[in-house]
């Protein structure tokens, strides 16, 4: 037995203060993350949660430079992206996507400007690494106090507009007819997006973190089509594929090359995508023995109206 845990955990793993960090850390963006997720997915709004991730390098490049944890520069930029992105929801579709994709590129030459700035200002090394693929394993200070509190506000208002949400994401003109202020409702499920993709920004980095938002509430939508229950789902699917990342990264140190280690956000995207791709695997065959027993069943009530 302990040869067998020898191989799987490196050693020093229990032990490292890090490690419990990032296992604590990455629960908790893993929990908000399904939650959130399923809600995106039943919306439509999965190139929203890309563009709040993608948008969020600009506000971590930016705290960066003046001294400050990403988290903060991630939160700032992905409210006021909120904002902007509900201000202009009423306009045609084709000119959001288009204003979306320009700010998008204008967002990112910004962020590789700071980071510029940063590197030639304060000889700062591994910025763009952290911004970009997240920095679990250097968590410090009152980050992961602040992501702990921030991940159970985000929960408790989910929580609390967990009904409205799922039925404004059936049919808003329903919703509305029902008196919920479906607008309001719907700047305030952008300001969770954009809370809970600056969370997982700091987990996996704000080019990966659509993955650890969007993968596991689609994996768990595969498997089941209630809500509440996809949710705890995902949250466990999420869990399931940071803990991995994390034990997989730890090990890769002792990897090629020897003593540099892999990026744990790889391992947790990676982790990810298998779990879906094998959920929908078993959704199609699921799918494929439904209509085979259908077609049988229709095939024997024909020969049985022959005879």
């Amino acid at each position: 037995m302990a040869g067998v845990l020898d191989a799987v955990f490196a050693p020093g793993f229990f032990d490292s203060d890090p490690v419990r960090t990032a296992l604590l850390a990455g629960a908790v963006v893993a929990v908000v993350s399904g939650a959130v997720g399923v809600i995106t997915v039943l919306r439509g709004q999965s190139f929203a949660g890309h563009a709040l991730s993608a948008l969020g390098t600009l506000g971590g490049s930016a705290a960066f430079l003046v001294g400050l944890t990403p988290l903060w520069g991630f939160l700032t930029s992905g409210f006021v992206v909120a904002g902007a992105m509900e201000l202009v929801g009423a306009q045609r579709q084709r000119g959001r996507d288009v204003a979306t994709g320009l700010v998008l590129s204008t967002a990112l030459g910004l962020s590789a400007l700071l980071i510029y700035f940063e590197t030639i200002v304060n000889s700062t090394t591994g910025v763009t690494i952290t911004i970009l693929f997240g920095s679990l394993f250097a968590l410090s200070g009152i980050t992961v106090p602040a992501m702990v509190l921030l991940g159970a506000v985000c929960l408790a208002v989910v929580a609390l507009l967990y009904r409205p949400l799922l039925l404004s994401s059936v049919s808003s003109e329903l919703a509305a007819a029902r008196g919920i202020p479906v607008r309001a409702l719907g700047l305030a499920f952008l300001l969770l997006l954009a809370l809970s993709a600056a969370l997982s920004s700091v987990a996996v980095g704000t080019i990966l973190s659509t993955a650890l938002l969007i993968g596991p509430a689609a994996t768990a939508l595969r498997l089941t089509r209630r809500p509440a229950r996809a949710m705890a789902l995902a949250g466990a699917i999420g869990v399931l594929s940071t803990w991995i990342g994390v034990v997989l990264a730890y090990d890769s140190y002792r990897w090629p090359p020897t003593g540099k280690g892999w990026p744990v956000s790889f391992f947790v995207v990676a982790v990810v995508f298998t779990l879906y791709l094998l959920a929908d695997l078993g959704s199609r065959i699921r799918a494929a023995r439904a209509r085979h027993r259908g077609g049988s069943a229709l095939t024997a009530r024909s020969l049985a109206t022959v005879r």
